[in-house]
């Protein structure tokens, strides 16, 4: 375990509406999910939640957290609001503060945005379910950030936006064919965010259940034939989950340990816990 200067502080990105369709679907919420996957390298009661997401924005001292997480969210960039500008103007304050960041999905397109970039809406349609051949570029290979990590990997995927223009205070360390950007370095202010477009903290079964909640997209932009197919898609992610050795699922879906092996899986934030932290201890 590595041990907290101050506490952690995970952002929920998801608003009310949100939180309660993932809930409807089997679906664990957001910042729950980054709690449990923290919860493997840090105790868990170094770890709090914010939900900023709501009409009112809580009160956070931003002072009695040594790190910030933000999970993803049912928000967009590309249909920017109040709440939205409320994340931007969040994610600003901890960069000026020189408080370390990482996040998925949303947080990777916030700290593009919050430091100068651009996000839009992709017109490939949305990235679902897994992100295939994701390449480190010759940055990302030496970031550490990915220390352990293969310069080709999968990852656990499910977003409509994308970023379209980097910072100029923006590192780029890899991407695919479907989102050029899937991890970047943002250096801004006086603090850093390490971000990534998919997920680190979904399981096989968290995907199933977001497949239940995006469904009717996905059948419409042409990933899943009708509901028959959402339904034996969900089957087999609950299943391969429940025994990850059914390697007729293995070949069925193309999964190995990028996705299957835990500790694989969380590199990204095992590496910023001990960037950030552990020469702390």
């Amino acid at each position: 375990m590595i041990t907290l200067p101050k506490k952690l502080l995970v952002m929920e990105g998801y608003n009310p509406a949100g939180i309660t369709s993932l809930a409807q679907a089997g679906a664990t919420q957001a910042a729950i999910l980054y709690k449990r996957m923290l919860s493997l390298y840090v105790d868990g009661a170094q770890i709090e939640i914010a939900e900023i997401s709501g009409d009112e924005a809580p009160n956070i001292d931003i002072h009695k957290y040594g790190g910030v997480c933000w999970t993803g969210s049912n928000l967009f960039f590309s249909a920017a609001d109040n709440v939205v500008q409320r994340h931007i103007d969040r994610c600003r304050e901890f960069f000026a503060a020189g408080i370390p960041q990482i996040g998925s999905c949303w947080g990777a397109q916030l700290a593009a945005v919050a430091a100068g970039g651009k996000c839009e809406l992709n017109p490939k349609g949305r990235e679902f379910g897994i992100a295939r051949k994701i390449l480190l570029n010759d940055a990302g290979k030496n970031h550490p950030m990915f220390a352990g990590k293969r310069s080709v990997f999968d990852g656990m995927v499910s977003h409509a936006d994308i970023v379209t223009e980097l910072p100029q205070s923006a590192t780029l360390l890899g991407g695919n064919i479907f989102a050029p950007v899937q991890a970047l370095d943002v250096r801004f202010g006086q603090g850093s965010f390490w971000a990534f477009q998919y997920h680190p903290e979904y399981d096989l079964s968290e995907i199933a259940a977001l497949a239940l909640v995006r469904q009717d997209g996905l059948i419409e932009q042409g990933s899943f034939k009708d509901r028959a197919a959402v339904q034996e898609f969900v089957k087999d992610m609950n299943d391969l989950q429940q025994d990850i050795s059914r390697s007729d699922l293995m070949w069925k879906w193309g999964i190995d340990e990028d996705l299957l092996d835990e500790q694989y899986r969380t590199l990204e934030i095992k590496n910023w816990l001990t960037h950030f932290f552990a020469e702390r201890e």
